[in-house]
C-alpha cells in the first residue's frame, strides 16, 4: 500500500503518538494498571449467615414476625454485649439470606460489619424493614445451606468462626437432602445451628437435630410458635455469638 496515503499516514502518526504516551497495545501490561497489592481483610470473631425461610409455610404475617424478631434482638443488650464484647476483635460480619425451594435463595442483606452500638442499631433498622423477596412452594434446606457456604465463601472479612443459623417451619421436602448439605459445611469447617418453629410439625426440633445442625456445639432452640420467635432468636444469636 503507498504510504502517502493521507488515511495511511494519518494511522502511522496516531499510532506514534500512542507509543510516545507510553500506552501499550494488545498483549502488553496497560500503564494504568494498578500493580497488584496484599490485602488484609478486617479481622471479626465470627461470620454469620441468617438463613431465613420464606417457603410458602410463612404467610405474610409470620415473615414480619420474624423480621422484628432478628431486629429485636440486634438491638437487646445481651446481644450487644456478646457482639462488642468478644475476647478477640469485638466485632462480627453478617449477612441474611432468605430461601425456599431447590433454586429460590437469594442473599438479601450484603455482609455488614457490626463494630459499633450505631452498626447495630442500622442493621437491626435493615433487618426491620427488610422485604421478602422470595415466596416458593417447596421447603429445600440442603439448598438453603449450600447458598449459605457460597454466601460464607464470599464474606470480606477475616472470621475466626464461620456459622449458619437455619430458621423454619418445616422438614426438608425437596433438593438435596440437607443432613448431606450439612456434612459438607461441617466438613469445611462451618457450624450450622438451627431454630425450628414448632407451629406445623411438633417433631421439627428432633429433625433438625439429627438432618441440619452440625459442628462443635451446634444446637437448636426451638419457638414453640410464631409469637415466641423474638425469645428464641434473642436467645441463639447471644448464645452462638458468644
Amino acid at each position: 500500500m503507498n504510504q502517502s496515503n493521507p488515511t495511511r499516514r494519518a494511522f502511522l502518526a496516531a499510532s506514534l503518538a500512542l507509543a510516545a504516551s507510553g500506552t501499550v497495545l494488545a498483549g502488553e501490561r496497560s500503564a494504568h494498571t494498578l500493580p497488584a497489592r496484599p490485602f488484609s481483610a478486617p479481622a471479626a470473631d465470627l461470620a454469620l449467615v441468617l438463613a431465613v425461610d420464606c417457603s410458602s409455610s410463612i404467610d405474610a404475617d409470620e415473615y414480619r414476625l420474624q423480621a422484628l424478631g432478628y431486629a429485636a434482638a440486634f438491638r437487646h443488650e445481651r446481644v450487644r454485649r456478646a457482639v462488642l464484647g468478644g475476647s478477640g476483635a469485638g466485632r462480627i460480619a453478617v449477612a441474611q439470606t432468605q430461601w425456599g425451594g431447590q433454586f429460590a435463595q437469594t442473599q438479601a442483606i450484603g455482609w455488614t460489619l457490626l463494630d459499633s452500638p450505631a452498626a447495630l442499631d442500622a442493621f437491626a433498622g435493615r433487618l426491620e424493614a427488610q422485604p421478602r423477596l422470595v415466596q416458593d412452594d417447596a421447603t429445600a434446606i440442603g439448598a438453603a445451606i449450600d447458598h449459605a457456604v457460597k454466601t460464607l465463601a464470599l464474606c470480606p472479612f477475616e472470621a475466626t468462626r464461620r456459622t449458619i443459623d437455619v430458621s423454619g417451619d418445616g422438614r426438608n421436602n425437596q433438593g438435596r437432602f440437607a443432613r448431606y448439605a450439612r456434612d459438607d459445611a461441617v466438613a469445611a469447617g462451618i457450624g450450622i445451628n438451627g431454630l425450628p418453629i414448632l407451629t406445623d410439625e411438633a417433631n421439627l426440633a428432633s429433625i433438625y437435630r439429627a438432618e441440619v445442625i452440625g459442628g462443635p456445639g451446634a444446637f437448636v432452640v426451638p419457638a414453640r410458635r410464631f409469637s415466641n420467635f423474638a425469645d428464641a432468636i434473642l436467645h441463639k444469636l447471644a448464645t452462638e455469638i458468644a
